[in-house]
């Protein structure tokens, strides 16, 4: 693709209306993929004795520290229910705006790692550590503090709507993926010391609030990360392959070919050239009389 068409920027329409079915179709993917309960706890627990056997088990003191430190716990419940909601979108429409020639890839790396995190919730159902049974030792800070915002005992979701989310969708975290894609935007294309330093501080900070409040295990962020590696890699792949597409012809007739004005029939060596006939042959000549 020349590097003329890469830098020309997106029709800010055409660009709403992809995001937008891209992340409906995630949304119902997602609430189709639930997975039976049983199922979901079996992969929680198999995840939680996993990390206590590499010594990874971080969740449980995090959690411990934010279920007695209001202070921690509120603002971290503030920030699982919206900053993946307004950072993101967020840092697309700085993109769009001030670094359109890298906005294409950008956003196909965000929406490929999106889809690869459905087919994740898809085959690995997995129960967070807040719905696990309450001898597993973690706490529901969102239910501990519910009367602090809008949401109830569904994670973030608003109250009596908790059953039009997915609560068995904890593998791979796509908040800690999502604030690992804004981590790296900032980092890379940012110019100021601070957007810098937002780039490495989001997604950190993502990772202990998530685990904080319960909602997601050590190993769920590892997964996040990963999804966001391999959208990595099957970015420039895909963009070439669509390029190709988008460079096809629109139709394949086959082009149509002027008539033959004979119809098949051959015409004398003399009458290739209309008005001239061929130079006689030496036998045919009429010798000339001398003077």
């Amino acid at each position: 693709m020349p590097h003329a068409a890469q830098g020309a920027r997106p029709r800010w329409w055409t660009e709403l209306l992809l995001l937008v079915v891209v992340y409906g179709a995630y949304t119902g993917g997602r609430l189709l993929a639930r997975g039976d309960a049983q199922t979901a706890v079996d992969h929680g627990l198999a995840i939680l004795r996993i990390e206590k056997l590499l010594l990874l088990n971080a969740e449980h003191p995090l959690n411990r520290l934010f279920t007695t430190t209001p202070e921690l716990a509120i603002p971290a419940d503030f920030a699982y229910a919206t900053l993946h909601y307004l950072v993101t979108p967020a840092v697309l429409i700085w993109l769009f705006r001030r670094r359109p020639a890298r906005y294409r890839a950008a956003r196909t790396w965000l929406m490929l790692s999106t889809l690869l995190g459905l087919v994740g919730f898809t085959l690995l159902p997995t129960c967070p550590p807040r719905l696990l049974d309450a001898h597993h030792g973690f706490v529901d800070t969102m239910a501990q503090f519910s009367a602090y915002g809008w949401w109830g005992g569904a994670a973030s979701a608003p109250r009596g709507l908790g059953g039009l989310t997915n609560q068995y969708a904890a593998m791979p975290s796509l908040h800690v993926g999502w604030a690992l894609w804004c981590g790296v935007m900032l980092w890379r294309y940012g110019r100021t010391p601070l957007l810098k330093a937002l780039g490495v501080a989001y997604p950190l900070l993502t990772v202990i609030v998530v685990m904080g409040t319960a909602n997601h295990y050590f190993l769920d962020a590892v997964a996040g990360a990963a999804v966001m590696g391999l959208g990595l890699l099957l970015t420039a792949p895909f963009l070439r392959a669509a390029d190709r597409l988008r460079a096809r012809p629109v139709s394949s007739a086959p082009v149509a070919r002027a008539p033959i004005v004979s119809a098949g029939c051959d015409t004398s060596a003399g009458e290739r050239i209309p008005g001239r006939r061929s130079a006689p042959s030496s036998a045919d000549e009429t010798p000339t009389p001398a003077r």
